[in-house]
C-alpha cells in the first residue's frame, strides 16, 4: 500500500502535545512528513526535553497513523528539542545550589507542605545535602513541621556581607517567614512587600553547599510564583493533588503555569496525597475517599510523570503536628512510601539534566547510591 502523505498530517492533526493547546500540525511540531510506499518518516519538534513527553508523542503518532491511515505502516519518528529562550524567565542562580525543585499546588489543603518536608528528609537520609525554602508567605508551616517554631535565624557574616544563616533540624536547612512573625499574627502584605521578603531569605541567606533546595510554595498561582521563577533557576516543579476532581481541575492550571511558554520550568511530576485509607485491623483492604487514581489520571493525560501515592495515614498529620516528619519513621509503611515517591523524583531530575543545561555547574547524573555528583 502507498501512504499519502496529506492522509499522514490528517491524522497527525487529531494529535495534541501535552502542555499546548493546539494540535502538533497546527502549533508546527511536525517540521516534515515524507512517505515511500508503505513507509513514513515523521519529522518532530518539541519544546520540552522532557523524556516522558517525548515518548508519548512518538507513541501516539504511531498508533494514530497505525489506527487511521494503515495497519501496516512502517513508521519513525524523529524528534528534535528546541527549547525557546527568547520568552524565557531566567533567574539568578546562587552558588552552591545545584538543583533547585518548586513544590506546588492548584488549590489548598492537599498536602504540600507535608509532601515538601518528607521529601526533604528522605533526601536527607538518601545522602543528599537539602534546604527548605518556605515560599507560603500568608500561610508558613515549616517551623511547626519541623519543630523549630522558636528558633530564629541568626546573623553570619560571609565575604564581608551580612548573611542570615538557616535554621537546621534533621540535617535540613530552613528559613521561613514563620520565625519572623509570631503564631498568631496574619502577614498582611501586597505583592511587592511578599516578593522583598522572598528574596531576602533567598539571597541575604548563607544557604552554604546545597544538592537541593526545595521551595514550598503557596497554592494557586500568583505573584510569589511568578517572583520564585524571576529570581530563580527553577530546575522542576512537582505538583500536589488529591484525585477529587475539584483539586484536579487545580492541579491542571498549576501544570498549565509551568509548562507555559513565559515560565517554561519543567514540570517533574505529579504526586497524589490522600490516595486511600487502610484501616489498622483490615490491612488488605483500601478506601478510596476521595476518589481512585485521579492524579495518576491526570499525569497521564498531560504527559508528564507520576510520581507515586501517599495514603490517608493518622501517623502523617500526628508526626507533622509533633514536628518531625513521619518519613523519619525507620521501617513504616510511610517511609517507603516517600522513599519510592523521592527516587522517583532523583530520577526526573536526572532527566531533565540530561536534556538541558543544567542551572548550576554540578548536577545529579545518576542514582547508584542516590548520593553521585558530578563536577
Amino acid at each position: 500500500m502507498k501512504l499519502d502523505r496529506k492522509d499522514i498530517l490528517k491524522a497527525l492533526e487529531t494529535i495534541t502535545i501535552a502542555g499546548e493547546g493546539k494540535n502538533m500540525v497546527e502549533s508546527g511540531a511536525v517540521a516534515n512528513v515524507v512517505t515511500f510506499g508503505d513507509e513514513v518518516v515523521v519529522d518532530l519538534v518539541l519544546h520540552t526535553p522532557a523524556m516522558h513527553i517525548k515518548k508519548r508523542a512518538e507513541d501516539d503518532i504511531k498508533k494514530t497513523i497505525h489506527e487511521l491511515v494503515s495497519a501496516d505502516a512502517k513508521i519513525k519518528v524523529n524528534i528534535k528539542v528546541e527549547v525557546p529562550e527568547k520568552n524565557e524567565i531566567k533567574g539568578k542562580s546562587i552558588p552552591g545550589i545545584k538543583n533547585i525543585i518548586a513544590v506546588a499546588s492548584g488549590k489548598g489543603g492537599v498536602g504540600k507542605s507535608t509532601v515538601t518536608a518528607n521529601l526533604a528528609v528522605t533526601l536527607a537520609k538518601m545522602g543528599f545535602a537539602v534546604g527548605v525554602l518556605d515560599a507560603d508567605i500568608y500561610g508558613p508551616s515549616m517551623p511547626i513541621m519541623f519543630d523549630v517554631e522558636n528558633e530564629k535565624p541568626i546573623s553570619v557574616e560571609v565575604n564581608g556581607k551580612s548573611k542570615m544563616k538557616p535554621v537546621e533540624s534533621y540535617e535540613i536547612k530552613i528559613l521561613s517567614i514563620g520565625f519572623f512573625t509570631s503564631p498568631s499574627q496574619a502577614v498582611i502584605w501586597r505583592g511587592p512587600m511578599a516578593s522583598k521578603a522572598l528574596n531576602q531569605m533567598i539571597f541575604d541567606a548563607d544557604w552554604g553547599e546545597l544538592d537541593f533546595m526545595l521551595i514550598d510554595l503557596p497554592p494557586g498561582t500568583g505573584d510569589i510564583h511568578l517572583s520564585i521563577m524571576q529570581s530563580l533557576p527553577v530546575t522542576g516543579a512537582v505538583v500536589v493533588s488529591t484525585p477529587q476532581a475539584v483539586a484536579l481541575a487545580d492541579a491542571k492550571k498549576g501544570v498549565s503555569m509551568f509548562l507555559s511558554e513565559a515560565i517554561n520550568v519543567p514540570v517533574l511530576g505529579i504526586i497524589e496525597n490522600m490516595a486511600y485509607f487502610t484501616p489498622e485491623e483490615l490491612p488488605s483492604n483500601k478506601y478510596y475517599i476521595f476518589g481512585k487514581e485521579g492524579a495518576k489520571d491526570l499525569a497521564q493525560d498531560l504527559g508528564v510523570a507520576f510520581l507515586g501515592e501517599v495514603p490517608i495515614v493518622q501517623s502523617i498529620r500526628e508526626a507533622g503536628d509533633y514536628g518531625r516528619p513521619a518519613a523519619l519513621q525507620s521501617g513504616s509503611v510511610i517511609e517507603a512510601v516517600f522513599d519510592e515517591i523521592t527516587r522517583n523524583v532523583v530520577t526526573e531530575v536526572v532527566n531533565r539534566n540530561e536534556n538541558l543545561e543544567p542551572t548550576e555547574a554540578i548536577k545529579i547524573t545518576t542514582m547508584a547510591g542516590c548520593s553521585a555528583v558530578k563536577k
